[in-house]
């Protein structure tokens, strides 16, 4: 198995190494400020030191003698161990150099800083071509030896450096300590939604004790928790109910069977036994094949066709076919308005089914069902209206649940159905992008299927 960086190790190392590059930025930066300014330093002491040579030069008495100019600069700068001089007179032949010094070659009338290692020394001085006697001009090399310099900047830089690795364990801690702190709101949502289980699922995350960037989290990880429960409650809804109508025709064909069975019977009982078993068989496979459509739909797997499907069309037909059951039951079936959706015209067939099917189910003898199809706030309505008793407000919210009914004495009477309809209607609509609502009042119910146009 993989080895993940923990993300407190992560942030630790991250505050670390951002903090050693500021500290290591900002020792560079000193550093090189101090040997900068020792540079300075020992540039305007020799500067200094040059003139003050030039003004002897000048002075001496002409023709210049080597003896006396290495005499008179000896003496001016005697005391002054750190200074190393040389002289070179004219056609630069050497006329004084200090003792156990390896200086550069002769510049002849150039002026400019030097800079030279020597038998392990270092030096940082100035050469300038001084005015001499009539055979030519006299080159002066001034340095200050810079080993005092360059023993300090050795020890400060490792003082520096140790200080900086210091710093950086303890801003290392210190990264790791805040780390923990900052993190612990999310390692306590992680063991409160360790705790949720199918027994728990309306616990929730708090969202005001923890802090604003983890807030949002909280809150989705909510929402989340709330669509879980919900499908579990839905999920469990539907295990009982699927069980409970299951258990009836089961029980029917049981008894049946086990009756049949208890004694020798004639051809014609066992067959209207069978007949009788073979409506519960057909019952059980609408149920289960209305159920298998339910679950793709829910979860998107219900796959339409689009084609032009004529409305008004299909809701004819279907007026052709129920007009025999119509009649019987002077029922009057009436048909306003035309329309046409991109869809499915066999799902579409199916709940324009469904609604008609439940209205002539429950419209008394001598009432009408009317359909009517208009356009508006650019959407296609087609409305399905029966007369009949009104359904009471606290039904119509639940009228499109599995299995659900509102008048359970009905549940099973003249061969309803599975009680599915309903929900299958919403679902086939919701997979054309549309909806559909109810509305009832005293004398008549209304089903709307509402159309994106």
């Amino acid at each position: 198995m993989r080895w993940r960086v923990p993300l407190t190790v992560r942030l630790t190392l991250l505050f670390t190494l951002g903090s050693g590059a500021v500290l290591l930025a900002l020792g560079w930066l000193v550093a090189s400020a101090i040997a900068s300014h020792f540079e300075d330093l020992d540039r305007e002491e020799v500067a200094g030191k040059i003139e003050h040579a030039a003004h002897v030069i000048a002075a001496m008495e002409r023709p210049l003698r080597r003896e006396v100019v290495a005499e008179r600069l000896s003496a001016t700068f005697a005391g002054h161990s750190e200074l190393v001089m040389q002289v070179r007179g004219p056609q630069g032949r050497l006329w004084f150099a200090s003792p156990g010094v390896q200086f550069p070659a002769p510049l002849g009338d150039a002026t400019e800083v030097l800079r030279w290692n020597a038998g392990g020394r270092s030096f940082h001085g100035l050469a300038r071509a001084l005015p001499g006697a009539g055979e030519g001009p006299i080159e002066l090399i001034l340095a200050v030896d810079t080993a005092h310099h360059d023993g300090f900047m050795r020890s400060f830089r490792r003082t520096l450096w140790r200080f900086i690795a210091g710093a950086m364990l303890l801003m290392g801690l210190l990264g790791w300590v805040a780390a923990r702190r900052g993190l612990a709101p999310l390692r306590a949502m992680r063991e409160q939604a360790a705790g949720v289980t199918a027994q728990s699922l309306d616990r929730r995350l708090p969202t005001q004790a923890v802090p604003a960037e983890l807030a949002d989290l909280a809150t989705t990880l909510n929402e989340m928790l709330e669509r879980l429960e919900e499908a579990f409650r839905r999920l469990s809804d539907f295990s009982s109910d699927l069980a409970h109508e299951l258990r009836t025709p089961i029980s029917n064909l049981m008894m049946q069977t086990q009756v049949v069975l208890s004694r020798p019977r004639d051809a014609d009982s066992y067959r209207d036994i069978l007949e009788s078993n073979a409506e519960e068989y057909e019952r059980l496979a609408r149920m289960v094949s209305d159920m298998l459509f339910l679950a793709k739909a829910e979860n998107g797997l219900a796959i339409v066709y689009r084609e032009p499907v004529d409305l008004a069309r299909e809701v004819h037909d279907l007026f052709d076919f129920y007009e025999a059951l119509a009649d019987e039951r002077t029922i009057r079936l009436e048909m306003q308005g035309e329309g046409v959706v991109q869809g499915d015209r066999l799902m579409l067939r199916r709940a324009l089914n469904n609604l008609l099917s439940n209205a002539l189910r429950h419209t008394p003898a001598g009432g009408h069902v009317a359909v009517t199809i208009v356009r508006q706030e650019g959407l296609l309505v087609l409305t399905v209206e029966n007369t009949g008793e009104m359904i009471p407000a606290q039904h119509l919210a639940r009228l499109f649940e599995r299995f659900y009914r509102a008048d359970p004495s009905r549940q099973h009477a003249s061969g309803e159905g599975t009680g599915l309809g309903l929900a299958i209607t919403q679902a086939i609509l919701r997979a054309h992008k549309g909806d559909v609502r109810v509305t009832s009042q005293p004398g008549s119910t209304s089903f709307g299927l509402r159309f994106p146009f």
